[in-house]
């Protein structure tokens, strides 16, 4: 039994001990897993795949057709994993024929008003704070931190453990590892009290590190610098991370670590 004041198509799947609150809209075609809350004023459309022990806050709008001139009206979805948390007035919109998808993991956090463009990718145990914008086609890797406002253009990928300083335009790949601020986005360290937190180690601190420092820190062009911290680091599991990550670049590395910016 749904609430009076919610419109709720019958053909939606609704999972185990769901709550939905009043002046909720879920259409034909969703599908909502086991325990997750919906609270008021949420506007779920067609296509929408929303794990198990989410829970959605008022105002967000999951599954709208893509905010993209080229979309045809062509079937697509939008997939979230479980036990995500979706803060007031998110917008998530549906994947176009490039991908077919937009997709979150697992354990994430998406703060008020955070956009997520058609065709984006999201891994797991990620926050994205309040304002944060994805455009069309980004991908971001698992345990990431994107600062307050942090806007990312279409098509650039950010790697695993990577945190952004509130504000930031990223206009560039960002590689595993780092902390990204400044304008132009640079590098601006690594991200050694998050990895700190998820349990790497000292030494494994110190290899991407010392990585780094050849990359962006001693003067080299990119492969050069790659070049000479394979010679040391190309057997560690951080280090075939970090090379394949700037091997596989689509628009570029962000800029090198510089004093005067």
């Amino acid at each position: 039994m749904f609430p009076k004041f919610s419109d709720v198509h019958p053909n939606a799947k609704i999972g185990q001990n769901v709550e939905i609150s009043n002046f909720v809209t879920i259409c034909d075609d969703v599908e909502i897993g086991d325990g997750t809350w919906i609270g008021p004023n949420v506007t779920i459309f067609p296509g929408a795949r929303i794990g198990k022990n989410c829970r959605i806050f008022p105002g967000a709008v999951i599954a709208a057709i893509p905010q993209d001139l080229k979309f045809n009206g062509e079937y697509t979805t939008v997939v979230i994993g479980d036990n995500n948390t979706i803060r007031e007035c998110v917008t998530i919109n549906r994947g176009t024929s490039a991908l077919g998808r937009t997709e979150i993991g697992n354990n994430n956090l998406l703060m008020a008003y955070v956009h997520v463009a058609h065709d984006c990718i999201v891994g797991n145990n990620c926050v994205l704070a309040n304002n944060a914008t994805l455009a069309g086609h980004v991908v971001i890797g698992n345990s990431v931190i994107l600062g307050g406002k942090t806007a990312i253009l279409q098509f650039v990928t950010v790697g695993d453990h990577v945190i952004t300083a509130g504000g930031s335009l990223v206009d560039k790949d960002v590689p595993p590892y780092v902390k990204a601020a400044r304008y132009p986005i640079s590098y601006a360290g690594i991200n050694s009290v998050g990895l700190n937190r998820r349990g790497f180690s000292q030494d494994e601190i110190n290899n991407i590190q010392n990585i780094y420092r050849f990359i962006f820190q001693k003067g080299y062009t990119v492969s050069k610098g790659v070049q000479l911290a394979k010679e040391e680091y190309g057997d560690t599991t951080e280090g075939k991370m970090i090379f394949d990550f700037v091997a596989n670049a689509k628009v570029g590395l962000l800029k090198g670590y510089s004093s005067n910016r």
